[in-house]
């Protein structure tokens, strides 16, 4: 546990004094500023019941003949679909390409059949973790993932714990422990553990307010086949248009501006120079 200590130690040393150079930035007289990987995971339980599996869904080429010239191929799209089963399955890390389509779905089914979901749209630019030959990685251990798909437990409510800094060698949560127990994932009650960052490379304008546009990460839950149609068609403000009907103030009271405005009437604006102001000449 010394020796740890001691290597962690060095580590900082070397990264606060000998690498200034390499790994700060200057962004103000006397001011540097440390390159950084914000990243947060988020926990999200979606669904009604607790029969649900997790899909994936992506595209990819395929090398098929023309029906019409067999001897002839081409190469066409095709949608690829596959339900995963276990835990260690479903860990998508970030070294790894990720499917396009992650899927939590329900056994229910809409009005046409198709089982309902709802689709994890990540946002994310965290890029690479920590190694994990570095003792320290265990601590951040659910930064490997950029999608992880758990078991429902009451004993693995957080990713970390605050108490994780005390000791980050043998954390108090260790997330990867989540994992390697490797439970089925089919027809379970699912947590999707979310991580998602961006890297901060310092510049000039984050003085004195760090830039907000651009720089987030984040997840959408999108339904997918969860509703029988857009569900806005049951908002109660909506507005149907007609063809031809656009110019209407009865369907489109924005079409009718001067009757839905009330400005006021304001006199012609004119000009008379200085008149009725002091002169320099009456201060005397």
């Amino acid at each position: 546990m010394v020796e740890q200590i001691m290597n962690s130690l060095v580590k900082w040393v070397l990264i606060l004094f000998g690498l200034v150079s390499i790994l700060l930035n200057i962004v103000l007289v006397g001011i540097y500023s440390g390159r950084v990987r914000r990243c947060s995971v988020q926990r999200v339980r979606v669904l009604k019941g607790v029969e649900n599996v997790f899909q994936i869904k992506d595209m990819e080429f395929v090398n098929v003949s023309l029906p019409w010239m067999p001897d002839q191929h081409a190469m066409v799209p095709q949608l690829l679909e596959k339900q995963l089963q276990t835990e260690q399955e479903a860990a998508l890390r970030y070294d790894t390409k990720t499917p396009r389509y992650l899927h939590i779905a329900s056994k229910k089914t809409n009005r046409w059949g198709h089982q309902r979901s709802y689709k994890l749209q990540v946002f994310s630019f965290a890029g690479d973790h920590l190694p994990e030959s570095q003792a320290e990685e265990r601590s951040m251990s659910w930064a490997r993932y950029k999608v992880a798909i758990t078991k429902h437990k009451d004993s693995e409510q957080t990713s970390s714990s605050l108490y994780n800094q005390n000791d980050i060698w043998t954390p108090a949560v260790d997330f990867s422990k989540y994992i390697e127990d490797n439970e089925s994932i089919e027809d379970q009650d699912l947590v999707a553990w979310v991580t998602t960052g961006f890297l901060h490379i310092p510049h000039a304008e984050d003085i004195p307010n760090t830039v907000t546009v651009g720089n987030g990460g984040g997840v959408i839950l999108r339904p997918h086949n969860y509703f029988d149609e857009d569900p806005s068609i049951s908002s109660t403000d909506s507005v149907y248009f007609n063809p031809g009907a656009e110019d209407s103030c009865e369907n489109n009271r924005m079409a009718c501006l001067a009757h839905e405005t009330c400005s006021p009437t304001l006199e012609t604006f004119t000009y008379h120079g200085f008149d009725g102001v002091m002169k320099f000449e009456d201060w005397k």
